[in-house]
């Protein structure tokens, strides 16, 4: 290529990353607004504790549902139409449940958000594969891969912020708005995908999708992150609570501390993500599992540490979150990439998210009746057995994976 060649594909590079970071980000703030207003809907329109849950497993299902088809649309149709239509379908539900007044309404609307935001993760690292390369994908999808971390304070201090100033419908009406316009942003303006990645998805779709469904190393993947997502998913719904009420900590003061599990998560994407492409001699799950096991020995030392200090809690809950974020990026971002290759990278990353996502939908079944009968104690135990369980999963993938990234590339 020319000197203006370069520097022209290097801006579309840059900008194909800064929109796909934006626009994941920014799925977030569709999906934060119920867990932040659920007291207000209890209280206030008389929304069960039960119907809550329900509305809860019923976005889950569909998400869980959606990945999967999302993933196969997205190498169909591309990544620019996917996260356009998913986010503006995102948008409108949004909308939809803050107009509306009633259990069942919003069930429906939450339901019909699942399948809408199923679009982000297959959306965007499609478009993430088609602007990295086998040998910075790990670097550069680490960096990026803070999306879901920044998007998920931001979107938190967001839908707290409408509530407080404006009722419980202006967290998800403000929100309708900035993903609408995020949508059509990603829609006139994420740059088509360069030749190169243009000429490679160039073989047969159907043959590359079912190529995905065949590949050991992305089933491993999927069990190993079905683990992840369950103890991921379970900490993030219920970290104010069990701080409230096991540890002490007032109601205000529990969200501000359990915000440390998401921040530590950026440090430890990065540092996991960079290390995939210095250390090329082992594979991705490689590293990915002995950021697992990190995670089984954060998970025993936060049980030792001194419950009614801020400090260690904060500490300790931090170690969590790097320990497990870390495996999480890595696994459903460039190792997922790097399986599927430029063909089917939609495909292969929806397909373990999809898998992933079941282990959130029973997180919400099972932590609540595990927390009642046997205490919060026995929860905790169980995440370090689900950490190790997530090891054991990736060991046939420590020499296949290896293969499965250079054949996919």
């Amino acid at each position: 290529m020319t000197e203006r060649e370069t520097a022209r594909h290097d801006s579309r590079r840059w900008l194909a990353w800064g929109l796909s970071w934006l626009a994941y980000a920014s799925y977030y703030t569709g999906r934060k607004g119920l867990s932040v207003t659920k007291k207000t809907l209890h209280d206030g329109l008389g929304v069960s504790e039960a119907a809550l849950g329900a509305i809860d497993t019923a976005y889950l299902t569909a998400y869980s549902l959606g990945q999967f088809l999302s993933g196969v649309l997205g190498d169909r149709v591309g990544a620019r139409r996917l996260i356009g239509a998913g986010m503006l379908a995102s948008a409108a539900a949004c909308l939809a449940f803050g107009a509306s007044g009633t259990a069942l309404a919003f069930g429906v609307f939450f339901c019909v958000n699942g399948l809408a935001q199923s679009t982000g993760w297959p959306g965007t690292t499609r478009a993430m594969a088609e602007w990295t390369t086998l040998t910075n994908r790990g670097t550069v999808m680490a960096f990026w891969a803070t999306c879901y971390q920044v998007g998920g304070i931001v979107a938190t201090a967001l839908a707290a912020f409408l509530l407080g100033r404006h009722g419980w419908r202006a967290a998800f009406v403000g929100p309708a708005v900035w993903l609408a316009l995020v949508g059509l942003a990603v829609w006139l303006f994420l740059p088509a995908p360069p030749p190169d990645a243009v000429v490679a998805s160039g073989s047969p779709r159907g043959a590359a999708e079912l190529g995905v469904l065949k590949n050991p190393v992305l089933w491993c993947y999927g069990a190993s992150y079905f683990a992840i997502k369950f103890i991921r998913y379970a900490l993030l719904f219920w970290l104010p609570y069990f701080l409230a009420k096991k540890r002490g900590f007032g109601q205000e003061q529990a969200g501000y501390v359990s915000v440390a599990f998401e921040v530590g998560g950026i440090a430890g994407v990065i540092f996991l993500g960079v290390a995939s492409d210095r250390l090329r001699r082992l594979s991705r799950s490689v590293l990915a599992a002995a950021g697992l096991i990190g995670l089984a020995g954060a998970l025993v030392l936060y049980g030792k540490l001194d419950a009614s200090s801020t400090l260690a809690n904060v500490v300790g809950l931090a170690l969590i979150g790097a320990a497990l974020f870390g495996p999480d990026a890595l696994l459903s971002g460039a190792a997922a990439q790097d399986a599927g290759g430029p063909r089917a990278a939609a495909t292969a990353t929806g397909f373990v998210n999809g898998l992933g996502s079941i282990g959130s939908v029973l997180e919400g079944v099972l932590v609540p009746v595990m927390s009642k009968r046997y205490g919060w104690e026995s929860v905790f135990q169980s995440f370090v057995w689900l950490a190790l369980l997530a090891v054991l999963c990736l060991v046939p993938t420590f020499w296949l994976g290896e293969r499965a990234r250079a054949a996919g590339n």
